[in-house]
């Protein structure tokens, strides 16, 4: 079946050949590449999320629950960089290995990661804004229609979010201008954010009451929670205490672990891809991993988790250190300031990837090709940078914070799934492939890994799948309905060679 077309591997391998790019990147580098795309919004935001709402202090468990299902996806993914040691990540791996369709959804998938992963960083960087100024945004202009809050009574009803707006404006111009972050401002922002956790839980562990990890894992009988919009928040689904809450708040958390796939994406720079790239993946995964147990371990041990079902949800590090960690409140401001520097970078790294995602789609033909119109002085993909601004504006000015980042990370995880599995198809497919580094006890590393995120998928809220259904239906109307015509290698009638297919000849 067509739909089912390859790209060779020996052809993308070619296709690099006589390129620019140099492999100057070192396992250090890709360790701080991966540190650097990883730690952001995930952490400081939608920890405290995962605490109110469904783990408690056991929230250190969802973060190793989320851990162990990156590391299983890590593995593979250092399989398929060893292998295609090129740019394009799980899009470009599905391609030559499951074929079109599969690499098709991957790429729909991933605009879920990287393009929802922004709206949704910047909605956390309007938070932390409104922080640092003191709460002087209006709420109904920082705050999407969806939510609401009662002030002295009266209930206001948010209209648009404007802060999110500004900052994807101002990157998105700057992509299109095609300036980029030198190396020593990349170090400098990883030091920064590294260096704000670093000093949040060597302060904010002499603050730890506790009295507040105990009950460790939320009970059956929890009581429920008064919101400050007026609602009562239960715990009593399954999904919103004990166990299920620890698997349903890794659900949640996993969006903080969201980055270090970025590290594949550099593979065509590594100086030793078999050697540095799953360096850099795993190591980018341990070192956060370890700072992620320690961060909510204080955090959680600083307030109560039932704080951050109330006004402590939002800019949550900001709230614990105000409210318990007194005399320390330069120590606020300098975390605001010091995050909303990190969020940014963190946001131009995802409209980055979003936009070369749109680009080797639209080279493929799978997409118009306006999202591969370069500009004419900047030589950069404008068009598809301003259509992608209007996408990702749209969810962050309308659409609540926990909606887009439950969205971002049911796209992420699916994605994994079907890298994991590519991994056992090409096993199967091509045995024989040079496999400079190869995932360990095939297929159990991948099984486990399919089997941890769906895990992750179903702890997720039932709404956020029902979205994510419609939006991979509506991916797969535009494939059959435009993609499926429209492709290069579709219309060309010839399935390419398989690796074993060069080896016969």
């Amino acid at each position: 079946m067509k739909v089912f077309v390859k790209k060779s591997i020996e052809q993308l391998t070619a296709s690099t050949e006589g390129e620019t790019l140099k492999r100057t990147l070192g396992a250090g580098s890709l360790v701080a590449l991966g540190i650097g795309a990883i730690i952001g919004a995930g952490l400081f935001v939608r920890t405290a999320a995962a605490a109110g709402e469904h783990a408690g202090p056991a929230v250190t468990l969802s973060f190793i629950v989320a851990a162990i299902g990156c590391a299983f996806a890590g593995l593979c993914y250092a399989e398929f960089a060893s292998i295609i040691p090129i740019a394009g990540s799980a899009y470009t791996y599905a391609y030559a290995t499951m074929g079109e369709i599969v690499a098709w959804v991957i790429g729909w998938a991933l605009i879920l990661e990287y393009a929802l992963g922004a709206a949704t960083v910047s909605i956390s960087w309007s938070e932390y804004l409104n922080k640092l100024l003191g709460g002087g945004i209006p709420y109904e202009w920082c705050h999407s229609p969806m939510e609401k809050i009662i002030v002295n009574g009266q209930t206001i009803h948010g209209i648009a979010n404007l802060p999110a707006l500004l900052i994807l404006v101002v990157l998105s111009l700057l992509l299109i201008k095609g300036t980029q972050e030198s190396a020593t401002v990349n170090g400098i922002i990883v030091f920064i954010k590294v260096a704000i956790v670093l000093v949040f839980i060597a302060i904010g562990w002499q603050y730890i009451n506790p009295a507040n990890h105990h009950p460790y894992i939320i009970p059956d009988n929890a009581p429920d929670i008064k919101l400050s919009n007026g609602e009562t928040y239960s715990y009593a689904p399954f999904f919103n205490h004990g166990w299920g809450g620890i698997i349903s708040g890794a659900g949640v958390v996993f969006f903080a672990f969201i980055g270090f796939d970025a590290v594949s994406t550099a593979a065509q720079e590594a100086k030793n891809p078999s050697r540095d790239m799953p360096i850099g993946i795993l190591g980018s995964l341990v070192v956060c991993t370890i700072l992620y147990i320690l961060f909510s371990w204080v955090l959680t041990g600083v307030a109560p988790y039932t704080d951050f079902m109330k006004s402590g949800k939002e800019a949550s590090v900001a709230f614990a250190i105000s409210n318990y960690m007194h005399g320390y409140g330069w120590l606020s401001t300098l975390v605001t300031v010091a995050i909303l520097a990190g969020f940014s970078s963190v946001i131009l790294v995802m409209l980055m990837g979003q936009s070369r995602v749109f680009y080797t789609m639209s080279k493929d033909g799978l997409l118009p090709k306006i999202f591969s119109d370069l500009h004419p002085k900047f030589k950069t993909p404008y068009k598809s940078n301003m259509i992608l601004f209007l996408f990702v504006g749209a969810f962050a000015a309308f659409v609540p914070g926990s909606v887009a980042g439950d969205l971002t990370s049911i796209g992420t995880l699916f994605a994994f799934i079907l890298v994991c599995a590519g991994v056992i198809l090409l096993r199967k497919s091509d045995p024989n492939l040079p496999r400079p580094f190869k995932t360990p006890l095939v297929p159990l590393v991948p099984i486990l890994g399919m089997i941890v995120c769906a895990g992750m998928i179903i702890g997720l809220p039932r709404e956020t799948q029902l979205s994510a259904l419609v939006w991979m239906v509506l991916g797969l109307l535009i494939y059959f309905g435009y993609s499926k015509k429209h492709s290069k290698l579709g219309t060309a009638g010839d399935i390419l060679p398989t690796a074993s297919d060069f080896e016969k000849q």
